[in-house]
């Protein structure tokens, strides 16, 4: 990007410097001339722009460096020094002044009267030398900048004037947060404070006198009652009258006390309350200044896709290059991490570095995993994808997504390190289904766990569990909208037993936190379990989405019983830039029957990685640890099996690699149906599980009326909708918590919420506590007595 650009917006830290390699020792002098010169040293990591200095800040300098002009100004020094850029040019000459506790830095010393490059504040920056020409000034991390002088000499004359420039602004600073300087409080704040003062003082003052008139009134008491000591009383009245004389003087000195107490406190008010209504006031000022400078920045950002347009983005999750990418020539542009996309591998990487504002979407070509190899069969059948039995209509598209403007930032900036699923959002940020919905879609490839089930060795049908298993992330690879948080109570079913031989129902079993448990049951010898707890964290560049639970699959015919869990999602990019989304983690899938398992890997995406994006590696080894078979593939488009034959190197080397003979593709992601792009990036069953259906429960997904509006494009009525709900639940949920604590006042018994058509108990196996189905619904449909549910829409 250009330097202007790199400066920021308004004040603030500018870009974090990037890493890269520090620079070896320069080899001579770089001479002063209009470039560097040849004998520079190898690029060294580079340093972002700073906040955006004085523009014209004034030229001249007492002392100047070679090749420099003087002038008259007020500078403490100015003149040329070499700046590291990028790996593309190197370093650069650049005009450097140094006044006020500030450096600045120019393209030419005629720029100083219209664009400043970057400025940094020496107040809080270290000054590090490197070699005999090389220093390096950083920002507590926020800045760096990577300098080379002509000269040694020259180059200590760069860091005495830093270092003696840096003493000043520190020592400038400490004074000014000791002085009565108020102008950084706002005049009410500044009335308050008086006031404040006032009414604390006038206070001491009424102590005060009245501490003298206790003394003055103590004295007289003590000098009556010495008096009465004189007189001829009887022994019993002197000693009553010696213990007044005691107490009056005790009362005396304990109220002497309390008035200088209370002085005391008056004094460090006085003393510290400007100070900390000065530091309030600065903070409030730098989180505004932060949000406006966030906001411009998303500004820019969008301004700079809109003017690329015409190409597309494969997105990308770190920094462009070693060096700093960031600033320096306005024909040299380059775009910051999340706008960073990858060439295909037959292109010259270096090469890439230098192309200005390309953008190339990832294409599924690019997928392939080499050149397809000879597919061998095992002992079951070959998976093929087989269409579904039509016998009943399915809807194949919905009304188009509409096109409505948001202010993403107004909204996600006070979510940071919050958890999403207790904040009401907008339907803006949704899709037209539930949570319960995106559960049910892990079954899209339910012939993989047919084909399972039909396998009559338990290696060869963990691999097709653990395909099953990548498959169900396969949805999601462009889906960057949120589903409906369901309510509690809520369900979900899809009965496609005539269709597919299979039926799922789900239910939202817990609200805080999230929590829906799903149980499938098939004709083909399979039964899917699972409760799924989903927490989420905003983190200001991303969302991670962490699923916790245990999601089980028995095999009726066998008796296997495979248990594994969920991988992180991370939603990328959500302030800035083109929303993507990444898979990252570990799958250990375990059949508890038999020992084996599979370990799956899911590497996150980096563009440093010549590894295909989206990558997906496995394992399957029988309970001795021996490796049978590999798995090799994305989980967005395809996975491979190789089975390992046996070799005679160590750990089985030489069978690995002759493992190409046998490969088996275990499973292909369908096509997305026409238009998809503008209906939410839905797949074909997707597109039907919100469609209407008649005889399904009250509480079912299909039946919630914001969710409708929304799918038919009226996000108004829909948002209206969404409040008048939430606050039903919300009221529904204290009186529950209304009725809970009356019963444990009059220690009568109370039966906490329980789901529905699912019953909290140990799992034999992981032992865990899950909700798993207790049987009911689908009686209950057949009869259609659904009087036993809730009213929650």
């Amino acid at each position: 990007m250009s330097e202007v650009r790199a400066a920021g917006p308004g004040p603030g830290p500018g870009p974090a410097a990037a890493p890269g390699p520090s620079a070896p020792a320069a080899g001579g002098s770089g001479g002063s001339g209009p470039g560097p010169s040849t004998s520079l040293p190898s690029p060294g990591p580079g340093g972002g722009g700073g906040p955006g200095c004085p523009v014209g800040a004034g030229p001249g300098g007492v002392t100047s460096t070679s090749g420099s002009g003087s002038s008259a100004s007020g500078s403490a020094r100015e003149g040329w020094l070499f700046k590291w850029t990028n790996y593309i040019k190197g370093y650069q000459r650049r005009w450097f002044v140094l006044s006020n506790g500030l450096l600045s830095y120019y393209r030419s010393k005629a720029e100083m009267r219209h664009t400043c490059r970057g400025t940094i504040n020496l107040a809080t920056a270290n000054i590090t030398v490197e070699d005999s020409c090389n220093f390096i000034i950083s920002n507590g991390g926020a800045q760096t900048y990577h300098l080379k002088a002509s000269s040694e000499v020259e180059r200590q004359r760069w860091v005495t004037a830093l270092e003696l420039a840096k003493a000043r602004a520190v020592k400038m600073l400490a004074e000014s947060d000791e002085s009565d300087n108020e102008e950084s409080v706002s005049q009410t704040d500044k009335t308050e404070l008086q006031n404040t003062l006032r009414t604390l003082s006038s206070k001491v003052e009424d102590l005060s006198t009245c501490n003298d008139l206790i003394a003055k009134h103590g004295t007289a008491l003590q000098r009556s009652l010495s008096e009465l000591e004189t007189l001829k009383l009887p022994a019993e009245s002197n000693e009553k009258i010696k213990q007044v004389n005691e107490r009056a003087t005790l009362f005396r000195i304990t109220s002497n006390a309390m008035i200088n107490a209370c002085r005391d406190f008056l004094m460090l008010a006085q003393t510290h309350s400007k100070k900390w209504q000065k530091s309030l006031q600065y903070e409030r000022d730098q989180r505004i200044r932060l949000e406006e400078t966030l906001e411009q920045l998303a500004k820019q950002h969008n301004h700079l896709e809109r003017a690329f347009r015409g190409a597309t983005v494969l997105p990308a999750s770190a920094p462009r290059g070693k060096g700093d990418l960031s600033d320096e020539d306005d024909d040299n542009e380059f775009f910051d991490a999340p706008e960073i996309i990858t060439m295909p591998e037959s292109m010259d990487r270096e090469g890439d570095e230098g192309r200005e504002g390309v953008e190339i979407e990832r294409s599924a070509d690019w997928l392939s995993l080499g050149h397809p190899s000879m597919v061998l069969p095992m002992s079951c059948p070959q998976y093929k994808h087989q269409p579904e039995d039509t016998k009943k209509e399915k809807r194949t598209r919905i009304p188009n997504k509409p096109n409505y403007s948001l202010n993403l930032w107004s909204i996600m900036k006070n979510c940071i390190g919050k958890e999403l699923s207790k904040i009401p959002m907008p339907v803006n940020f949704n899709e037209p289904l539930s949570m319960l919905q995106r559960l049910t879609e892990d079954l899209e490839y339910h012939e993989l766990l047919d084909r399972a089930a039909k396998c009559e060795s338990t290696l060869e049908q963990l691999c097709y569990v653990a395909a099953f298993t990548v498959s169900s992330y396969s949805t999601t690879v462009f889906r960057t909208s949120k589903p409906f948080n369901p309510l509690l109570g809520e369900t979900f079913e899809l009965d496609r037993l005539e269709e597919n031989g299979y039926r799922s129902l789900c239910e939202q079993v817990s609200h805080h936190p999230p929590a829906a448990a799903h149980h499938a049951h098939s004709r083909h010898g399979w039964t899917l379990r699972q409760e799924i707890k989903i927490t989420s964290k905003f983190r200001g560049k991303y969302i991670s989405i962490m699923p916790l639970g245990t999601i089980h699959c028995i095999f009726h015919s066998s008796g296997n019983h495979y248990t594994w869990k969920k991988v992180t999602t991370t939603v990328h990019n959500i302030i800035v830039g083109k929303l993507w989304i990444d898979q990252s983690g570990e799958i250990e899938i375990i059949n508890h029957k038999t020992g084996d398992k599979c370990n799956l890997k899911f590497v996150p995406y980096s563009y440093f990685s010549r590894d295909v994006a989206r990558k997906v590696t496995g394992e399957v080894t029988d309970p001795s640890g021996k490796v049978h078979f590999i798995l090799l593939g994305t989980w967005d488009e395809k996975m491979d099996c190789f089975k390992v034959l046996p070799g005679s190197g160590e750990n089985g080397a030489e069978g690995r690699q002759r493992a190409e003979e046998s490969q088996v593709l275990l499973w292909k992601r369908n096509p997305l149906p026409k238009n998809a792009e503008n209906m939410y990036y839905f797949s074909e069953l997707a597109l039907t599980l919100n469609a209407p259906e008649s005889g399904t429960a009250p509480t079912d997904s299909r039946l919630r009326p914001d969710q409708r509006l929304m799918e038919n494009g009226r996000w108004d009525e829909a948002n209206a909708e969404k409040q008048r709900l939430e606050e039903k639940q919300r009221i529904s949920r204290k009186k529950r918590e209304a009725e809970a604590m009356k019963a444990t006042e009059d220690g009568t018994p109370y039966d906490p919420y329980k789901a529905l058509w699912f019953e909290r108990k140990k799992d034999p196996v992981t032992k865990e506590l899950a909700h798993v189905y207790r049987g009911g619904y689908w009686e209950s449909k057949e009869k259609q007595d659904w009087s036993l549910c809730p009213d929650i829409f």
